[in-house]
């Protein structure tokens, strides 16, 4: 009438999860459990011989209880002394591996043992038994099993396992605390202990008497540390956690299942996103100034890289996933693509006079200093991001298309609804975080095709079936209007308000983004191979100043972060050429310039007047070397150094709303969840 158990404890059968660099074979982290189950066959036969001889010598020819040690605990139970050993392997297993047995010390629990003990021993043969049971027991040192003992004690897999060090494991068991890292007395003890082990193994003829002699008590392996994560680790175990929560694995299944989880975190860039930003960001920056940098690959959405934070920094969200901040004009692009997919092309003239009356405005939408540029195409308003134009452009072409793409490339649809109802939409009045900034240029980058941002690529299960993740393709825009958005995007770096982030050798499509009052200061920019967002913003949603270095805006200290750091990531890696843009409306003397001139990275290149509107030279602008410092007086245009020209047009117009709408400033991410924490992973 005692049925043997349907199920395990989960303690007993729990396998924790390693977590790998996307090389699949750097450890990034350990989950869960220490538990790695192996079959009996690569346990050698000597440590299955010691622990028989420790625990259970009459084991293979037993009928799963000892009836004298049976006897013996019980009466102690009984007595009230202290309970003495005499259970079987098979009475230790039912006890710590079937669901249902309490750990209590009672009569009626060691009778429901014993005959469980006696059923498992009758249906099951002893060799299940055993490997479940050193699969099962804990050996100290946080080991459950013997595989993993024999990695915490000895730093080898358990095929590897010497006489002495098997002894040794079969020791521990009866002490495990004790014996886990012993000294003075307890060493003393651990190592008699070991020695009568050995004397058994000799006794039951696993070892010959001259063998039992030979043997040397073992040397420990200095204990490790329990597995703490370091820098951008624990941002990166929380990435991997929900992402792998939201394809439907269970903290259950993470912390006991014995997943295998390959992620597309590449260590040397995420060390080289880390170490471009201690590099050009000052050490004297304010701890409320939070830097973020995500880096993507376009043919696969995979995250690559980024960079969260400082470590004194380290709260409820990172800088890179979890900060959702007001884009400003890196939304701009999503607008031009919109455009271009929808019958514009780049010779299309819009109005950039400021300021510019629009009906669903209620004040007039200015040009930062007021200033106009009359009819410009689409290469001038992008390359020197002139908000009126934009404004322009996304009345001509429909703010539900310009949302419909930014959707598409992977901004979430709640951060963009609604915000089209303002005529400031395309300036980027929306909330984004720098992942999903990324992940939303690298379409640009794949021929108008978005490839869904993700951060694991791999999953293989406790039985050794693997699956891989296969990224949402979504097709965007044309190839032809993505081309045509990445050439436009190619001119703000070379001749716009991108400058700082130019690479000397090869070609770079980016964006500028500054907020009012540099409240959200953003470079983002892309190669063919990957792209990187790099955003600064101030916890407290202040004025980003640095000292010594004044105001910020998208084109100095972010744009700096991110040549650091593609120069790095780029390092030894082809140069791509873009595809070449349309052959759009100019006169037959115009020619684009050459995408292989030679442009030192301290000087703006001006093209000639004779080649086109929006190559003629700005009788504004200085010419004056950008550099890697910027000048003494802020600049207010992002990356030209000191001309002092009052035409920075990253801002926001007056009109739009300092944070999109039910979000209250001041928070980098105000959509929060019940716990506090802010919402979404990019």
């Amino acid at each position: 009438m005692t049925p043997i158990p349907d199920s395990t404890q989960k303690s007993a059968t729990a396998e924790g999860s390693v977590i790998y660099y996307r090389d699949g074979k750097t450890v990034l982290a350990r989950q869960g459990v220490d538990r790695r189950n192996v079959e009996l066959a690569k346990v050698p036969k000597h440590v299955r011989d010691a622990v028989i001889a420790a625990e259970n010598r009459s084991f293979y020819n037993d009928g799963g209880v000892s009836l004298k040690g049976t006897a013996r605990a019980v009466w102690s139970t009984l007595t009230g002394q202290q309970l003495q050993g005499g259970s079987t392997i098979t009475q230790q297993l039912v006890r710590n591996y079937y669901s249902g047995l309490s750990q209590e010390r009672s009569v009626t629990r060691k009778f429901k043992e014993i005959l469980i003990a006696m059923k498992v021993d009758q249906s099951k043969s002893k060799d299940w038994v055993l490997e479940q049971y050193l699969n099962t027991i804990y050996f100290g040192r946080g080991a459950n099993g013997v595989q993993s003992a024999a990695r915490a004690y000895f730093g080898k897999d358990v095929d590897k396992l010497t006489v002495a060090e098997g002894a040794y494991l079969a020791a521990v068991i009866q002490q495990p605390s004790r014996f886990a890292d012993p000294e003075g007395a307890d060493l003393a003890a651990a190592r008699y202990r070991w020695q009568g082990v050995i004397n058994a193994m000799g006794q039951t003829g696993a070892l010959s008497r001259e063998q039992a002699a030979a043997e040397r008590f073992p040397v420990l392996k200095a204990p490790k540390k329990p597995f703490v994560l370091k820098g951008q680790g624990q941002y990166m175990l929380d990435q991997v956690t929900a992402e792998l929560n939201r394809r439907g694995y269970s903290d259950e299944a993470i912390n006991g299942g014995g997943l295998k989880i390959v992620t597309t975190f590449d260590k040397k860039l995420m060390a080289a996103a880390e170490q471009a930003v201690k590099d050009v960001v000052p050490a004297s920056t304010p701890k409320k100034v939070r830097t973020g940098l995500a880096a993507v690959d376009p043919a696969n959405g995979e995250v690559v890289a980024f960079y969260g934070g400082r470590h004194d920094q380290v709260g409820d969200y990172d800088n890179a996933f979890s900060a959702k901040r007001m884009a400003g004009s890196t939304f701009k692009p999503y607008t031009l693509a919109a455009a271009l997919d929808n019958g514009f092309d780049l010779s299309t003239r819009v109005d950039g006079n400021s300021p510019l009356r629009v009906a669903s405005a209620d004040k007039p939408i200015p040009n930062d200093s007021g200033r106009s540029y009359g009819q410009i195409n689409l290469v001038s308003a992008t390359q020197n991001s002139v908000n009126t134009a934009f404004v322009d452009l996304g009345q001509k072409v429909g703010l539900d298309k310009v949302a419909a793409v930014a959707e598409a490339a992977g901004i979430p649809k709640e951060q963009v609804q609604g915000q089209q109802a303002y005529a400031t939409f395309p300036l980027g009045v929306s909330s984004v975080s720098a992942v999903q900034n990324a992940s939303g240029f690298s379409t640009f980058a794949n021929k108008g095709v978005h490839m869904e941002a993700h951060v694991v690529r791999s999953v293989t299960d406790g039985k050794g079936e693997k699956k891989t993740v296969k990224p949402v393709a979504t097709k965007v825009v044309g190839e032809q209007a993505a081309a045509d958005t990445a050439y436009a995007m190619q001119q703000v770096v070379k001749y716009g308000t991108g400058t700082a982030a130019r690479l000397y050798d090869r070609p770079v499509a980016g964006k500028t983004g500054t907020t009012d009052d540099s409240k959200n200061v953003w470079f983002n920019g892309f190669v063919p191979q990957l792209a990187v967002a790099v955003n600064m913003f101030r916890s407290d949603d202040k004025t980003v100043t640095i000292p010594g270095y004044g105001t910020q805006f998208g084109g100095q200290l972010p744009a700096q972060v991110w040549r650091a750091f593609m120069t790095e990531a780029m390092a030894g890696e082809p140069v791509e050429e873009f595809p070449e843009p349309s052959q759009y409306g100019y006169e037959s003397s115009y020619s684009p310039p050459d995408r292989n001139r030679d442009v030192p990275n301290d000087r703006p290149y001006t093209p000639p007047a004779d080649q086109g509107e929006w190559g003629t030279p700005d009788p504004g602008r200085s010419e004056a070397p950008f550099g890697d410092q910027p000048a003494t007086d802020a600049p207010t245009d992002d990356g030209f150094g000191g001309d002092n020209r009052g035409n920075r047009q990253d801002e926001r117009p007056q009109d739009a709303p300092t944070t999109a709408p039910d979000q209250p400033s001041g928070l980098p991410d105000e959509s929060r969840d019940t716990q506090g924490r802010p919402s979404g992973t990019g």
